[in-house]
């Protein structure tokens, strides 16, 4: 099978990655600096598993725009773009690639979907859900440092790569409910803010029971909100959606043992807004905290935490970090 992987970041890199390791023709699309990065060392995907491939560079498709030469042959796009850049993406989709180009969101957040149909409405768009953490190392290197199923919508053209993705390494699922398994994805991701903040290894950030407890409450925010819209989140975690909150607020020595699964991680797992820190990129924060607060305000539930959060992110300088206790503080929980 032919893809296009446009947002060759640690998503797109690893998707990509272990489709090209096995045998399949992927173009990666990304910034200069990750593209002239692959040039030159190639790509590594790795995991915690003890999974390790490498591709060549000079073996990889490689390119920093869309072109409509890379459409000659029926393919389907990865898109990995963070929320903010979706529209743009999507116009730039829907001027090269002929109709019916399926086109996978695989993003972060709950509102991609509609905005790739909103800019490319004549495209096959698909809902996609990545489980996993994925870190971008230094040349060319990506790792996988937690576990989960890939969860794509249930259709025509997601059936057909069930047995190429699972045979490459990348577990597929389908289902008929995306806006389900979405929102479940969603109430994990209200982490990603905290880790970014607290400068830490995710596991370590996890073994701070004040972290903790700030991730609970954005959680509590959005159950309240998800239930007022009639929206019941998808079991994501190895926890039902409702236990999360209750879990994450459990004493050390008692959260260790109930959550071992969840705390199946490396070293090297970090939250995808950390990244977007520590390279002074724009934060996915609307895409997450934002959406809670816009499901809240819609149907009248409390969401001052999650806004605080938005608010945190936005003004946060690169470099500074905040402990749990201090966090806490910051958003009143």
């Amino acid at each position: 099978m032919n893809y296009v992987v446009l947002g060759a970041g640690a998503i797109g890199c690893y998707a990509g990655g272990r489709l090209a390791a096995a045998g399949h023709r992927v173009t990666f699309i990304g910034r200069p600096r990750t593209i002239t990065t692959l040039r030159q060392h190639g790509l590594t995907v790795t995991d915690l598993d003890g999974f390790k491939a490498h591709v060549p560079g000079n073996e990889l498709p490689l390119a920093e725009h869309l072109d409509d030469s890379l459409f000659t042959q029926a393919c389907t796009v990865l898109l990995c773009v963070k929320g903010g850049a979706t529209r743009s993406a999507a116009a730039e989709l829907a001027a090269v690639c002929p109709p019916h180009t399926t086109v996978i969101s695989l993003q972060n957040g709950v509102d991609n979907t509609n905005r790739i149909r909103a800019e490319a409405p004549s495209l096959a768009v698909v809902a996609g859900m990545v489980p996993f953490n994925v870190v971008m190392l230094p040349n060319g290197h990506v790792h996988r440092g937690t576990t989960g199923a890939l969860t794509m919508t249930h259709q025509a053209e997601t059936q057909a790569l069930v047995p190429a993705w699972n045979a490459a390494g990348l577990p597929l699922k389908l289902t008929a409910d995306m806006l389900s398994v979405q929102w479940g994805k969603l109430l994990l991701n209200l982490n990603n803010p905290v880790n970014a903040l607290s400068d830490l290894p995710l596991r370590n950030q996890l073994m701070d029971r004040d972290y903790r407890r700030v991730v609970a409450s954005l959680q509590t925010e959005a159950l309240q909100a998800l239930k007022a819209a009639g929206i019941r989140p998808a079991k994501v975690a190895t926890a039902p959606p409702l236990w999360l909150p209750t879990i994450l607020r459990l004493p050390n020595a008692i959260f260790t043992r109930m959550a071992a699964r969840m705390l199946r991680m490396d070293a090297a797992a970090r939250s995808s807004m950390w990244e977007d820190f520590q390279h002074g990129r724009v934060t996915e924060i609307d895409d997450l905290c934002g959406a809670v607060v816009r499901l809240a305000q819609a149907h009248g539930t409390p969401a001052a935490a999650n806004a605080a959060m938005c608010s945190l992110i936005s003004g946060h300088l690169s470099g500074q970090s905040m402990s749990g206790v201090e966090l806490r503080a910051a958003l009143g929980t």
